[in-house]
């Protein structure tokens, strides 16, 4: 019997499958076993096509036969990535090739023709061999790139599974691939530049203060006034990712099969804007086999919500748990999964289904039922869990004729940012939090000291504007933030009265 070492992703990590081939004379039969889905059982078909092409015998011989066993057996076993390695344990238990298995791992989708295939979830998978102690790992070409992030692992990836063989029997010197070197993010786009946004000063304010302590914003006004362009170019202005999160982003993107061209890292912070007739298992995740929905795809960056009440309510509901714990559980009859996620929350929305409502220069049409029916769509438990909440106006005419580059640029808001979130990891240094946003209510105590002024300021607002104590709290983690910006270390009046503005209509 030969055995072989493979992995399959569940969740977002990877585990160990052991492929055990077993060839012995008899009727013939070719099985999988293992709880393998209907996709592995298709593999027989395109393993046996790939060895003819290579000029091997395959594996239907009339007096053989084949059984595959994928261990552990209680884990069900899913996707064509064990082709490769069922290949190769077919060969090795035919001796129609000769390589020690020892220390290796190996993944990837055959084609008829014997071509190695790219598959999903390679990332993770590298991440597992070197946790196991796997000296080489062999994968497809195009799965390189992500791999590559990963060092403590020699890899190599191949186009076919004659180059593969050649590469395994010695009879090719084959270069590993090499670790990958920077993981530098893209350069900004020009038409998303912060610089070019006109007018809009208190809504460029409150995107400052939303990234510099990750905080979630919500903007109402009419159609036009700039709400999708402030939502794109606030991903513009939050720091670099550190290497950790950019491994753990682009495992995300691996195991969804979104990895853009060449299987790259994802180097810059991820952007969503689902439609608003998403799915609530788009959005969460979860589908027949489990995979992340929107708000994991939006780890470590922005999930834009537009047109906010026109999402099901389900899914407006079954974002209040990832907005308080920052990950998501996703529980199906085939098992659970919890997945990060660690997004800064963007929505917008009109002021009622015309968008014209509150405009002193257009008519509003629609029936004062229907607005209110409109607004009530969002919760007030939603709404309490977002921090900054503000109108963006029609853009005066003045403001338009403007020059289109005026104002401070990306790159120059994105270094107030990366200074406020500098003295953030200072603060929680001896904590398990980043930023202001992720404040408990313990350390709130703890980092956020009133002057005696600005508690009296915050009582006096409690009590006439009926806050709840979420929302009291959340004032005070956005008025640490503005105090951070102004390099104060005592949060002051001015910080809290700007905090206060920035509650929701119906609460001040």
């Amino acid at each position: 019997m030969i055995k072989l070492l493979s992995a399959q992703v569940v969740g977002l990590d990877a585990k160990p499958i052991d492929i055990e081939v077993d060839i012995s004379p008899g009727l013939h039969i070719f099985s999988i076993v293992g709880l393998a889905d209907k996709e592995i059982q298709e593999s027989r078909e395109r393993v046996g096509s790939a060895i003819r092409h290579i000029g091997a015998r395959p594996p239907h011989k009339k007096s053989q036969r084949v059984i595959i066993n994928l261990s552990p057996a209680d884990l069900k076993k899913e996707g064509p990535a064990f082709d490769l390695p069922i290949a190769l344990g077919f060969l090795l238990s035919s001796e129609q090739a000769r390589f020690d298995p020892a220390e290796k791992m190996f993944v990837g989708e055959l084609g008829l023709d014997g071509a190695i295939k790219k598959v999903s979830g390679v990332l993770p998978i590298t991440i597992l061999a070197r946790a196991l102690g796997v000296r080489e790992l062999y994968i497809p070409k195009g799965n390189g790139e992500e791999a590559s992030l990963v060092d403590g692992v020699t890899i190599f990836e191949t186009a076919s599974l004659s180059e593969l063989l050649d590469v395994l029997e010695g009879r090719t010197v084959y270069e590993p691939v090499r670790p990958h070197a920077t993981m530098r993010a893209e350069n900004t786009p020009a038409e998303t530049d912060f610089s070019h946004i006109r007018g809009q000063e208190t809504a460029k304010r409150a995107a400052l203060i939303a990234a510099a302590g990750n905080h979630n914003m919500f903007m109402e006004g009419p159609p036009g006034t700039g709400k999708t362009l402030l939502a794109k170019t606030l991903a513009t202005i939050l720091p670099a990712m550190a290497d950790e999160e950019v491994i753990e982003v682009t495992k995300i993107y691996s195991v969804a099969g979104e990895l853009k061209e060449k299987g790259r890292p994802v180097t810059s912070r991820p952007f969503r804007a689902p439609h608003h007739s998403a799915s609530p298992v788009s959005i969460t995740g979860g589908g027949s086999t489990i995979r992340p929905g929107e708000i994991t795809m939006a780890h470590r960056g922005v999930l834009f919500l537009d047109e906010l009440p026109e999402f099901q309510r389900s899914v407006l509901e079954a974002l209040r748990q990832p907005l308080e714990n920052r990950e998501i559980t996703v529980a199906r009859a085939q098992g659970a999964a919890t997945f990060p996620a660690d997004f800064m929350l963007v929505a917008a929305m009109n002021p009622c289904p015309c968008g014209n409502y509150g405009n002193t220069k257009k008519e509003c049409v629609c029936a004062p039922g229907a607005i209110s029916k409109y607004r009530r769509k969002i919760s007030g438990p939603l709404l309490d869990r977002i921090d900054l909440c503000i109108n963006v106006p029609n853009v005066e005419y003045e403001k338009l004729e403007e020059p289109a580059t005026t104002g401070e640029t990306s790159a120059d808001i994105r270094a107030r940012v990366e200074a406020a979130r500098t003295v953030q990891r200072t603060r929680f240094s001896g904590e398990r939090i980043q930023t202001n946003s992720q404040m408990s209510t313990a350390l709130i105590k703890k980092y956020c000291p009133l002057s005696e002024s600005s508690k009296v300021l915050l009582e006096t607002a409690y009590n006439q504007y009926g806050f709840s104590p979420r929302a009291y709290f959340r004032i005070i983690k956005v008025a640490r933030t503005i105090a951070d910006l102004a390099g104060a270390r005592a949060i002051e009046d001015p910080h809290v009265l700007e905090a206060l503005q920035y509650r929701p209509k119906a609460e001040v």
